[in-house]
C-alpha cells in the first residue's frame, strides 16, 4: 500500500446497509433512516475519525420486495444538510443524470461546496428504470446503455462549463458603487449537443474548487469511457486484488496525462471476530432466503483482518468501503480499525481536489494576456 496519508479511505453510506435485510437488525436504526440525526451521527462519526471520503448512493427506484426497506431520502438533500455538520470529509452523493437537468445539478453540486468550503463530490450515474421513464415523461423511448452514458457525457460537460461560467474574481460586492459583480467576467456557454441545449451563466457564482470531483463507477465499457473521460474519481467493482490492480493500470493507461484517483469497493461485514461475521451474515441471509452474493471483494471478519486487507493492497489509491450492516459496522470502523490506519485525523488544509493532489483546475474561459 502506498503512504497511508495519501492512501484514500471511503465509507458507501447506503441507507442501513448494502444487505437488504440489514434493516431487521436490532442495530440498525432503521426507524432513523428519514430522520437528519441518522446521516449526521454516521458521517460524522466517520468525519471525526479521519474518513476521506463519504458516498452517498441515490437513484430513482423504489424497492417492491417485503425484504427491503422502501424509500430513501434523496442524496444531494442529504449531502447539504452534512455541510454543516462535517468539517473534513468529501461528501459526494449520487446524481443521476437520466431524466434530469444538468442546470439543476450543476448549481446544487456547486452550492454544496460553497457550503463545505471545497468539499464536494458528484457521482454521476444513469438509470434504465423503465417506470421511471414513465414517471418522468420527458422520453417517448427506452434508452439502451450506449444512449445513456453518451447524455452522460453531454450533461458532464455542460455541468463543467457551467462551473467555469464564473470567473473566480468575478464577484467584486463595490459597496461604495452599488456593483455585486463584474459582468465581463460572466460566461455564456451556449451548448447544443444531442440531448441537451444550455445557455449560461450559472446562476451561482464559481465554487471554492472551480471544478467539484467528479466520480464514477466502472461497471461496463460505456461507464469505463466516462470515467476515464470525465471523472476525477473512478470506483472499481472486482472481486480479488490483483484484478483491481491491473484494472487501475488499465484506467489509468487510457486516462493519459489527465489524473484520476482509483478506489476499489469492498464489501464488509464486521463483528467482533470471523465466526461473529459468518454467523451475523447467515443470519441477514435467511432473513432474505437467499446467499448475499457481492460483486466486488467481500470482507466478513474482525477489525484485525480488515486493517490488514487494506494495508495490503497495491495498485489502487483507496478502498471505498460498502458496509452490510451500516451503523454497527460504521462504529467498529471508528472504533477499532481506523484509529490503527490514522491514528490522527488529519486537519483540513485546502479544498478536497487540493488535498487529494488534483489542484486547482484553469478555468476555460479566461484567456491569458
Amino acid at each position: 500500500m502506498s503512504d497511508s496519508s495519501q492512501f484514500l479511505l471511503a465509507i458507501e453510506f447506503a441507507g442501513t446497509g448494502a444487505h437488504p435485510s440489514s434493516w431487521r437488525r436490532d442495530d440498525s436504526r432503521a426507524e432513523d433512516l428519514f430522520v437528519a440525526r441518522y446521516w449526521v451521527d454516521l458521517v460524522g462519526s466517520a468525519d471525526r475519525a479521519g474518513v476521506d471520503l463519504a458516498f452517498l448512493p441515490d437513484d430513482f427506484g423504489v424497492a417492491s420486495t417485503g425484504s427491503e426497506v422502501r424509500g430513501r431520502l434523496e442524496a444531494v438533500g442529504i449531502a447539504a444538510r452534512l455541510s454543516a455538520a462535517t468539517s473534513r470529509i468529501g461528501l459526494v452523493p449520487t446524481a443521476t443524470v437520466t431524466h434530469t437537468e444538468p442546470f439543476h445539478l450543476a448549481k446544487a453540486i456547486q452550492t454544496i461546496d460553497h457550503t463545505t468550503a471545497g468539499r464536494a463530490g458528484w457521482e454521476v450515474a444513469v438509470t434504465e428504470n423503465s417506470e421511471a421513464t414513465r414517471l418522468f415523461g420527458r422520453k417517448e423511448t427506452q434508452q439502451d446503455t450506449a444512449s445513456l452514458w453518451a447524455e452522460a457525457h453531454e450533461a458532464a460537460e455542460v455541468t463543467a462549463r457551467l462551473w467555469d461560467s464564473w470567473e473566480d474574481d468575478a464577484e467584486i460586492r463595490d459597496v461604495a458603487t452599488g456593483r455585486f459583480i463584474d459582468r465581463d467576467k460572466l460566461h455564456y456557454i451556449d451548448f447544443t449537443g444531442e440531448y441537451f441545449s444550455v445557455k449560461g451563466p450559472s446562476i451561482t457564482p464559481r465554487s471554492p474548487q472551480g471544478q467539484p470531483l467528479v466520480a464514477a463507477t466502472v461497471d461496463g465499457e460505456e461507464s469505463f469511457e466516462f470515467a476515464v473521460a470525465r471523472a476525477d474519481l473512478v470506483r472499481i467493482r472486482v472481486k480479488s486484488a490483483e484484478e483491481a490492480a491491473a484494472l487501475a493500470v488499465r484506467l489509468r493507461d487510457a486516462a493519459g496525462s489527465r489524473p484520476i484517483r482509483v478506489l476499489l469497493d469492498v464489501d464488509v461485514l464486521l463483528a467482533a471476530d470471523e465466526d461473529a461475521a459468518v454467523a451475523a451474515l447467515a443470519t441477514l441471509d435467511g432473513w432474505t432466503g437467499q446467499t448475499y452474493t457481492p460483486d466486488t471483494v467481500f470482507y466478513r471478519g474482525g477489525p484485525d483482518g480488515l486493517r490488514e486487507l487494506i494495508e495490503s493492497l497495491q495498485g489502487v489509491d483507496g478502498v471505498t468501503l460498502r458496509p452490510l450492516a451500516l451503523a454497527s459496522t460504521v462504529h467498529r470502523l471508528v472504533d477499532d480499525v481506523l484509529p490503527a490506519l490514522r491514528p490522527t485525523a488529519a486537519p483540513t488544509r485546502g479544498t478536497l481536489r487540493e488535498r487529494l493532489g488534483l489542484g486547482l483546475p484553469a478555468n476555460r474561459y479566461v484567456t491569458s494576456n
